[in-house]
């Protein structure tokens, strides 16, 4: 909700009405909504962050991505691509960033999985849809940025803004936003149970060892390791790292969503159709089959679906989600 509340009333809802009665189930465990595995229920009960990271070489590596569950890599202005990486479990990061600008479709995309949306500047575009009660956000511009954001000495602005996990919750609090799940949340993707994989070479699916999105500036793809079952990932000619650890990212199940688009001005601003869906590929354990997406309301879940109309269980752990404009659905490629 969009009320501005004082630190101290702020930090007292979020002692009553959150941590004081999760507290007590701090042992326990339960299905993440994010990976689909098991986690505490502290952590699995909460909200999830999702921060905009800058992608451009001179904000590489990235530092705390490799905590993010979801990432969402979409196109904006000059053909570069922005990641959103949607993250439940962040405390031990201690930098995350660069963080940059929101667009209005992350908006969307972050909303989906009632997650509480954190850049540092916006698009014009943009302006309306933050300012919605459906949207619980931490803006680097407003009065409390310098609460939730600074900038770091190692890098050249615009690209030295970080973040981290403590500086995340002052923010929350600030702000007053509701840190856990409401009681009737369902989360958004459907996963395959304990023990269980999900086999789409049984359901028909073409080989897909390599799989390349196809987007132009920053050239990404990712190959698959058959002996952990994961999708390893590059761009810029070379493997893409967490900046904290050094290890490469990999990710269970890839989402290729393939959607509409028009430009929003001669600026190269892009409206990106998060509503009216149409096709892609689900992709997991070597193997991809086409699938198409829809939504049944504007702050709804996006849900994907098999050929036969059901739909998709996803293998447990990360997913890359793969926004690609459908002009360009032709650059694709899986082998």
């Amino acid at each position: 909700m969009k009320k501005w509340k004082l630190w101290a009333m702020a930090m007292t809802l979020t002692m009553t009405a959150g941590v004081a009665v999760h507290a007590e189930e701090a042992q326990d465990t339960m299905t993440s909504y994010l990976t689909g595995e098991q986690v505490s229920t502290e952590i699995g009960s909460k909200r999830p962050v999702a921060i905009m990271f800058n992608n451009i070489l001179n904000a590489i590596p990235q530092a705390g991505i490799g905590c993010a569950d979801v990432v969402y890599e979409a196109p904006v202005e000059g053909g570069i691509t922005r990641l959103m990486g949607i993250m439940e479990d962040y405390a031990d990061a201690s930098r995350i960033g660069s963080v940059r600008s929101c667009r209005n479709y992350y908006v969307y995309y972050a909303t989906e999985f009632d997650a509480i949306y954190c850049h540092y500047g916006q698009a014009v575009y943009a302006l309306d849809l933050l300012d919605r009660q459906e949207v619980d956000n931490l803006s680097g511009l407003s009065s409390y940025g310098s609460t939730v954001y600074y900038r770091s000495d190692d890098r050249v602005a615009p690209h030295n803004v970080y973040t981290n996990a403590q500086m995340l919750e002052e923010g929350i609090a600030l702000c007053g936003y509701d840190r856990y799940y409401p009681e009737d949340y369902t989360g958004h993707y459907q996963f395959a149970a304990d023990g269980e994989v999900v086999d789409l070479a049984a359901q028909g699916g073409i080989s897909a060892n390599t799989v390349t999105p196809g987007y132009s500036f920053n050239s990404p793809w990712f190959e698959y390791h058959a002996e952990d079952g994961e999708y390893y990932r590059f761009q810029y000619g070379e493997a893409q790292v967490d900046e904290l650890d050094g290890e490469q990212l990999s990710y269970d199940n890839i989402i290729i969503q393939i959607s509409q688009w028009t430009p929003y001005d001669d600026n190269g601003y892009l409206n990106i159709d998060t509503y009216n869906g149409l096709d892609g590929y689900y992709i997991t354990k070597g193997y991809a089959i086409p699938i198409t997406w829809q939504k049944d309301s504007e702050f709804g879940v996006t849900r994907y679906y098999d050929a036969n109309g059901q739909e998709i269980t996803l293998n447990q752990g990360k997913t890359w989600v793969c926004i690609v404009q459908d002009t360009y659905r032709d650059n694709i490629v899986l082998e």
